[in-house]
């Protein structure tokens, strides 16, 4: 196929008797509760979606034919069909790994969204005819570019240049480039390296099918849910002959498909007068019936002008359309910008300190803003608390969602730190989308005292040989109790820069042999430590043992060895 797509069919160019049986079927099974029908029960999702003023493929041209009348069964479940299925279900090698890699990609990191990969499928056999047919080398990437006509405005959007010719060799205006035609602009915003080479390239099949995948799952949009499939689509392109297109192939394509090798893929029927009959793209299709409608002369501005299709008679149960043919539902407008959700933002939270075991004074408040930048409500948003920490929110709770008020700001529950001192991070998100989060840092430091002080008025005396009667110090903070907080206890030498000493009254370890410094020591409830059982030894003397709090504060208490009888 030429390096340019150039005159691909726009809305409505191929009206034959196949695609009109095909549509007659498709829309015979149309019941409520069919996946091509929003029903009343589905209800849109709130959040971000693409505006169709910024549609991924810049409303350009798209292939209009319409799947085999005869949609394929799974693969060797019919007598009636191949084990691989009919030529039209088969799907490049590449294209298909690109399209189930995307789909798993994203359940990973937006699960809400159920991206089916035959929506992807689907989308790229009416873009690009599924990459020409799979004509891409071993990375993904497409033999030559798959451009599509200038968005001059004349027949299509108009749409300036917006990348110096970067993507699309045309510094003059746009044209959406590669297997899922992305404008420029939008591949900008949503480029994606779907194959980790290290690149966002519109022109590889995983980045692009990564990107859409992305596109399509914008704000909170649930796939699985009619309404918010139709709003992706339409995102897409802001046509409801693409939407419908595109149903239809994505119907067809659930029904089943199988692989066939790159470059051998099934190319749509007809590419207008930009077809392309020297790339060896496949297998040219052909029409199923001689009665099929001739395609339609190009016009000046690289697109055709088809023939207006003649209106169906109407029926008294349908006056839009013939007997017995139900009407396609009218798709959800899309949201305006004030009513698109572009992301959220801090709200002016502070710093984020608490000591183990207390709350925080500060609480995260975080805003989110419309497409303007003005607030947006009724935005779920997610708070989530994480690392190596067992700081929580009231009720123990490590995740809440909660909703934006009208100023478009929510506040976060009370958070509570743990006994585990250090950094953790706490996120917020808009809920089920994939737009970035907000990360806030928070310390938790360890309890402290400012003061300790011996409980007793009586001086510690021992004989040699015996060990002291209890020794109780109690710790406070700011003069009220400082309970957990951390002590160390230390047998130390009357010198100007005392040390360990190494003689004198000890403590014991676990295996009973002398120890002179304990660390593992903390204060209860009430502030007050009673320190273990201390040895006098053998030498007579006066000895200091000095305790030191998490904090700074000391005090040192003499311990008397009396001299033997």
């Amino acid at each position: 196929m030429a390096a340019q797509f150039g005159r691909r069919l726009r809305r409505g160019a191929t009206t034959t008797a196949v695609a009109a049986a095909a549509v007659a079927a498709l829309s015979a099974s149309q019941a409520p509760g069919s996946p091509l029908v929003a029903s009343e029960d589905d209800q849109p999702a709130a959040g971000a979606t693409p505006s169709d003023d910024n549609a991924a493929s810049g409303n350009s041209p798209y292939f209009t034919d319409l799947p085999p009348l005869n949609t394929p069964n799974k693969p060797g479940a019919s007598v009636n069909l191949p084990v691989t299925g009919s030529a039209e279900s088969g799907i490049p090698a590449s294209i298909l790994a690109a399209y189930k890699k995307t789909q798993q990609t994203v359940a990973g990191t937006d699960p809400a969204c159920r991206l089916p990969w035959q929506l992807l499928a689907a989308i790229g056999k009416v873009e690009s005819g599924q990459a020409r047919g799979g004509r891409v080398d071993a990375q993904g990437t497409t033999l030559s570019p798959i451009l599509g006509p200038a968005l001059n405005g004349q027949g299509f959007a108009l749409i300036k240049d917006t990348d110096n010719g970067a993507y699309d060799g045309d510094s003059t205006h746009d044209r959406a480039v590669g297997p899922m035609q992305f404008i420029p602009s939008t591949w900008e915003t949503w480029g994606q390296d779907g194959n980790g080479d290290g690149r966002k390239d519109p022109n590889n099949i995983y980045d692009a099918a990564l990107a859409a995948g992305r596109y399509l799952c914008a704000g909170s949009r649930d796939l699985s849910l009619a309404r918010d499939l139709d709003r992706a689509v339409l995102s897409y392109n802001h046509s409801n002959e693409y939407l419908r297109t595109v149903r239809s192939w994505f119907e067809y394509y659930k029904r089943g498909t199988h692989e066939v090798p790159d470059g051998t893929g099934i190319l749509p029927v007809d590419l207008g007068a930009g077809r392309d009959r020297g790339t060896g793209s496949g297998r040219p299709a052909t029409t199923t019936s001689p009665s099929a409608s001739p395609s339609p002369s190009p016009s000046p501005h690289g697109s055709t002008t088809p023939k207006p299709p003649s209106k169906p008679s109407p029926s008294p149960t349908n006056p839009d359309g013939p007997a017995g043919k139900p009407s396609y539902p009218p798709p959800t407008p899309e949201p305006t910008p004030s009513q698109t959700l572009a992301g959220v933002k801090d709200a002016g939270t502070g710093e984020l300190t608490a000591t183990a075991g207390d709350a925080f004074a500060e609480r995260i408040k975080v805003r989110a803003r419309n497409g303007f930048g003005g607030p947006l409500a009724k935005v779920a948003v997610t708070f989530t608390v994480t690392g190596d920490t067992d700081a929580a929110f009231d009720g123990g709770k490590r995740t809440v969602t909660l909703a934006t008020g009208a100023d478009g700001t929510v506040t976060a529950p009370v958070l509570n730190a743990g006994e585990k001192t250090g950094e953790f991070t706490v996120r917020a998100t808009a809920t089920g989308t994939s737009l970035p989060a907000v990360g806030y840092t928070a310390t938790v430091t360890a309890r402290q005292a400012d003061a300790i002080d011996r409980t007793g008025t009586t001086k510690p005396t021992a004989a040699p040989g015996a060990t002291f009667a209890d020794v109780e110090v109690k710790a406070t903070y700011k003069g009220a109790v400082a309970h957990g907080v951390a002590v160390t206890a230390t047998m130390i030498t009357d010198d100007e820069k005392p040390v360990e000493n190494d003689k004198g009254p000890y403590f014991e370890d676990g295996d009973g042999h002398p120890v002179r410094t304990l660390t593992d020591l903390s204060t209860d409830a009430d502030g007050k430590l009673v320190l273990p059982e201390i040895h006098a030894g053998d030498t007579a003397g006066t000895y200091k043992l000095r305790l030191t709090t998490e904090g700074g504060a000391t005090v040192v208490i003499e311990l008397t060895v009396e001299a033997a009888a």
